[in-house]
């Protein structure tokens, strides 16, 4: 996971409205504007990254971690928890999301969206009720979508929420274990992994427009910089009668699809092996590299490639992947076999090890703001 958010580019703009002030100036020295204090809101209201710490599955331990971006670049773990009077967050972290000063956090065998402030971490709402959440994604500052798998194996569904009322005021039915979701001009794309399709719902209507058929498993979706769409399919595993063991003979290799949203063609790079699943996908920041795992290595791939990578850049995988999108650095979390804390790595966008630092149980994903 994945991702940047309005945070980041409201700090942008702030800082540019305040270099602004800084040079606005007469002739005469003495006529100066002086430069407005920046007000801090909370320890979080600076440029870093959010780490997601799962936790242990049927565990409460799901954790946030925050690494600033300034000198030193300080490391604080389980923010959630400090901020709420040491309250869990919960059992089994997906997604957390950035919306103006609010951050959504996903929970996903809890059942919830926890809602809290963006420079402080404190719980301003709790979304409950929600069956099996997956990921979320904001329209806007008034409207978005959760993923919810419901029950596995059967169709799951798209709930639209009020982020005014925090209410669900609509469920979509899609395809069976739907996970990323991503949003594009007025449509909306969900990755539906028990198959091989891409349900498109229409925005302002909240109603299923079309269906696109990918390869099996899809589960990361990404933008390029040419607005096509790309699918990471993680392949379908089938097991013997008695369920044993895998059946090669039958479970089908991952893939990666370009989709060419203004025509809806599918383009499919097929991996050469269907023993080991491809995972993590993920695109810098200018759009036009995309980054994935594969058979224990981080490939990197042009988005203009006729033919799927075998570029190494990193000698080694991830439980969880993201790349900054204005350095270029890319952070992949161990979860260093589920025995406590896990590490983030950090490593320069030629594949160079930069730094390390401990996180939570299970780094799966991080938040750049």
């Amino acid at each position: 996971m994945k991702k940047t958010n309005f945070f980041r580019s409201f700090f942008l703009a702030a800082t540019l409205a305040l270099t602004s002030i800084g040079f606005t100036s007469c002739d005469d020295k003495n006529d100066v504007e002086p430069e407005l204090p920046v007000e801090v809101r909370g320890p979080y209201d600076q440029k870093g990254v959010f780490v997601l710490n799962e936790g242990n599955y049927t565990h409460t331990n799901a954790s946030v971690s925050f690494m600033s971006d300034s000198a030193g670049h300080t490391v604080a773990n389980n923010i959630f928890s400090k901020a709420n009077a040491d309250r869990p967050l919960g059992d089994v972290l997906t997604d957390l999301d950035l919306v103006e000063d609010r951050a959504y956090i996903t929970v996903n065998n809890s059942n919830k969206i926890e809602v809290v402030n963006a420079y402080t971490f404190k719980t301003e709402a709790v979304l409950e009720n929600l069956k099996q959440p997956r990921y979320f994604a904001a329209l806007d500052a008034d409207k978005a979508y959760v993923t919810e798998w419901v029950v596995y194996g059967e169709p799951g569904r798209v709930s639209v929420i009020d982020l005014k009322t925090m209410q669900i005021t609509k469920s979509i039915p899609v395809g069976p274990q739907p996970e990323e979701l991503i949003l594009v001009d007025s449509k909306l794309y969900v990755a539906n992994s028990g198959e091989n399709t891409i349900t498109v719902i229409n925005t302002a209507t909240d109603a299923v427009e079309n269906t696109i058929t990918v390869s099996d498993s899809p589960t990361n979706l990404v933008l390029d910089r040419n607005k096509n769409l790309w699918v990471l399919s993680a392949g379908k595993v089938m097991y013997t009668s008695d369920w044993s063991a895998i059946d090669y003979t039958l479970t089908t290799a991952g893939a990666l699809n370009r989709v060419t949203l203004t025509t809806q063609n599918v383009q499919t790079f097929t991996f050469d092996s269907n023993r080991t699943m491809p995972a993590n996908l993920a695109i810098n920041g200018s759009g036009d590299k995309l980054y994935f795992n594969y058979d224990g290595k981080t490939l990197v791939q042009d988005i203009n490639a006729s033919s799927l990578s075998s570029t190494v850049i990193i000698d080694r995988s991830f439980h969880g992947m993201g790349v900054d999108p204005e350095t270029g650095n890319i952070y992949g979390g161990d979860h260093n076999n589920w025995s406590g804390d896990g590490t983030v790595y950090v490593y320069s966008p030629d594949g160079t090890q930069v730094s390390s630092f401990k996180a939570g149980i299970g780094p799966n994903g991080f938040m750049f703001n």
